[in-house]
C-alpha cells in the first residue's frame, strides 16, 4: 500500500508541475501568436470564468485562469509537496470532513459574497484564500485515489 501511495503522490505532484505550466505558458504564447494559447485558454475555460480582470497578467494578457483558481492549484501543489512529512505514504486516513468544511468556509464566503455583489475581493485575497483551500485538497485526493487503487486491484 505504500507504494501505491507514493505513485499517486508521483503523479500528483508531476500533474500539478504540468497544470501550473500550461497556465503560465497561455500568456506567453498569445504574446508569441501561438494557435496552442487558443487551446490553453479553451481548456481552462471549463473551469475558471478566466475573467480577465480578476486575474494577473503576464506578457500583456492574462493567465489562463483567475487569481482564485491560481491559488487553488498553487496550494494544491504545495499541499502535495509537503503530503510526505504529514501523512507520510503507510496510510489511507484522511482528515476528517470538519477539517474539510473549515478551511472552506473563508472561500465559500467569499466566493458567495463576489457572486451576490456584496463585496470585490481584490486578486491577492483571492489568491490567499484560493491557495489556504487547495493546500488541504491533497489529503483528500492522494489517499482517496490511492484507496481506490487498492480497492480496484483487489475486486480484480
Amino acid at each position: 500500500m505504500p507504494k501505491k501511495i507514493f505513485r499517486v503522490f508521483e503523479f500528483t505532484v508531476i500533474g500539478s508541475c504540468l497544470w501550473l505550466s500550461l497556465i503560465f505558458s497561455a500568456p506567453y504564447l498569445e504574446s508569441e501568436s501561438s494557435p496552442f494559447s487558443s487551446w490553453i485558454y479553451l481548456m481552462f475555460s471549463t473551469t475558471c470564468h478566466q475573467n480577465a480582470c480578476r486575474c494577473f497578467h503576464l506578457w500583456g494578457y492574462p493567465l489562463a485562469v483567475c487569481a482564485r483558481c491560481l491559488g487553488i492549484y498553487f496550494g494544491f501543489l504545495g499541499g502535495a509537496l509537503f503530503y510526505p512529512g504529514i501523512r507520510g505514504f503507510k496510510s489511507l486516513a484522511i482528515p476528517r470532513l470538519k477539517v474539510l468544511f473549515w478551511i472552506s468556509f473563508p472561500i465559500v464566503t467569499d466566493t458567495l459574497g463576489n457572486i451576490l455583489t456584496l463585496w470585490s475581493s481584490p486578486a491577492w485575497l483571492r489568491l490567499i484564500l484560493g491557495i489556504a483551500w487547495g493546500s488541504i485538497l491533497p489529503f483528500y485526493f492522494i489517499p482517496g485515489i490511492a484507496d481506490a487503487l487498492v480497492k480496484t486491484k483487489k475486486a480484480k
